[in-house]
């Protein structure tokens, strides 16, 4: 089901996940672990994240060879195993990196065969190695060039002139940074490059993680006030260890709130420190549902104690 329609039914905030697929010769059964222990939640969707290939070149015979190599590859296939296993929606994420446009058709050709019926387009990190994002020749080097794409395939449009070509129906998402893209000058440029992927056909936005609701509310009026109207749906991470507290704000870019990080880091052991980082993110979570947002998005990791502890300090009895 298209999620656009999904917010439309569903009289309360929903819940939505998103994973990561297992690095390369690892088994998906952890990932279906994770999975397994916060269905009980009744999650509306899982997306399925997808990761540029790094480059490597290879001499063979005297001859330079170019070879991309991809740590976590499967985003499709798990995408449809999820579907398969657990009847749930499931969103493939689909960047620019590492496609040109004729590939991106195919990909999106593919994915319409499978049957799914939301993509989360992306333009994607810089490659492994780089600094800066490098598209593909032919390719897009923004997200709003490969939301554009996918619109002209739901009309029928396609890179050649087809006779009788059949349109997609994709229901199309978008990512937004609350306290903006790390690349961006500041937030209303950032808002500005948002309102043009939402006016080349995004359907419905999801952020980037963030840890206090001031940052979203601003990035909520903002949005509004420029005339953005599509569902904006907050997502968040469990942070229940001091490692994450490092980590986090260096790979992702998002601010940690100093009551976040004394909680965290003032526990005397790993055990309060988990107790104290999920009782700050409940209560954001909480924030988040009396502000009245569409759902709320939650990334998890394979072994999903954390995300479980949360889901159940906001909904458990």
């Amino acid at each position: 089901m298209k999620l656009t329609n999904v917010l439309t039914q569903e009289k309360a905030p929903i819940l939505s996940l998103e994973i990561t697929p297992p690095d390369r010769g690892r088994s998906v059964d952890d990932l279906f672990g994770a999975i397994d222990g916060l269905m009980e939640f009744a999650p509306k969707f899982i997306s399925v994240t997808y990761h540029q290939p790094h480059t490597v070149y290879e001499e063979v015979e005297g001859v330079i060879h170019r070879r991309p190599r991809r740590k976590k590859p499967g985003t499709v296939g798990i995408s449809a195993a999820i579907k398969n296993r657990y009847d749930v929606t499931t969103i493939p994420h689909l960047i620019c990196g590492g496609f040109d446009r004729f590939e991106t058709e195919d990909a999106l050709i593919d994915l319409h065969y499978l049957g799914m019926e939301n993509i989360l387009a992306l333009r994607g990190d810089p490659a492994p190695g780089h600094t800066r994002f490098i598209a593909e020749k032919e390719g897009h080097r923004y997200a709003f060039e490969l939301v554009t794409q996918i619109s002209a395939m739901n009309r029928a449009e396609y890179l050649d002139e087809l006779d009788n070509a059949v349109a997609t129906d994709f229901c199309i998402g978008v990512a937004a940074y609350p306290e903006k893209h790390a690349e961006a000058p500041n937030l209303d440029k950032d808002l500005a490059f948002l309102k043009q992927k939402v006016e080349a056909g995004a359907d419905f936005i999801i952020t980037q993680m963030f840890f206090s609701f001031d940052y979203f509310r601003r990035f909520v009026e903002k949005a509004r006030a420029i005339g953005i109207t599509a569902p904006i749906i907050p997502g968040i991470k469990p942070v229940t260890n001091r490692r994450q507290i490092e980590q986090i704000p260096r790979l992702f870019f998002a601010t940690m709130p100093q009551k976040l990080v004394l909680a965290v880091e003032g526990a005397k052991t790993p055990a309060q420190a988990f107790d104290e980082g999920t009782r700050y993110m409940a209560g954001l979570y909480q924030q988040l549902l009396d502000f009245g947002v569409p759902g709320v998005h939650l990334f998890i990791q394979e072994k999903s104690d954390d995300s479980y502890a949360l889901l159940n300090a906001v909904y458990g009895t």
